[in-house]
């Protein structure tokens, strides 16, 4: 059987339909992303894993304006899909869904691990709280194999949501990068090799 490994990404999330709006009036479009249709690590971690792994990329509801109970209702829709022992990895907004989910809901399968990538804690770095996806002053991630992942120059999530994180999970192994952003590389050897020390 094929081992699974789900990865949750990232989004937006506002307070109301005005703030939703004004983010879109004031968003800078990179058009040479849409040119290049350039994809990050996620899929590329299907193909450095190998046939081994089942890499599963759920587009989440409505990204760009996202609700964690629309979230969490289309993720218990693919748990009946899952073996009985899966790895989550979150990024960005993801991390702090998948963080909040599995505080507040016992996940029926077994977790053999939890990584979260650049994740937000409170707030981002334009101020934004996380609202509907606000985390519970006591996280467990119902795991003892948790990975953190952030660097210092995210102009998206501020590195202090890392240091966040390892205070409100302090067995987690943390790996800090220097010059990563936000982490939307086409790579990423770190989470790869984490991942298959974990599984091998």
């Amino acid at each position: 059987m094929k081992k699974q490994i789900v990865i949750i990404h990232g989004g937006d999330t506002f307070e109301n339909q005005e703030a939703y709006l004004d983010f879109l009036k004031n968003y800078e479009i990179d058009i040479e992303r849409y040119k290049s249709s350039k994809d990050d690590w996620k899929p590329w971690l299907r193909e450095r894993l190998g046939d081994d792994y089942e890499v599963i990329l759920p587009t989440m509801p409505n990204k760009t304006n996202a609700q964690f109970g629309e979230w969490k209702l289309w993720f218990e829709k693919i748990i009946p899909f899952l073996n009985e022992e899966i790895i989550l990895v979150g990024h960005s907004l993801g991390a702090s869904f998948v963080a909040k989910y599995l505080s507040e809901n016992k996940f029926p399968k077994k977790l053999n691990g939890v990584f979260l990538v650049s994740g937000v804690f409170d707030k981002d770095s334009d101020g934004y709280s996380l609202l509907s996806f606000s985390l519970p002053e006591k996280l467990d991630l119902q795991t003892e194999n948790l990975y953190l992942y952030h660097s210092k120059d995210d102009p998206v999530v501020p590195f202090s949501a890392l240091e966040n994180f390892i205070k409100a999970l302090p067995k987690a192994h943390s790996r800090v990068f220097e010059n990563r952003k936000h982490i939307n590389q086409p790579e990423f050897m770190e989470l790869a090799e984490d991942i298959l020390s974990l599984t091998n």
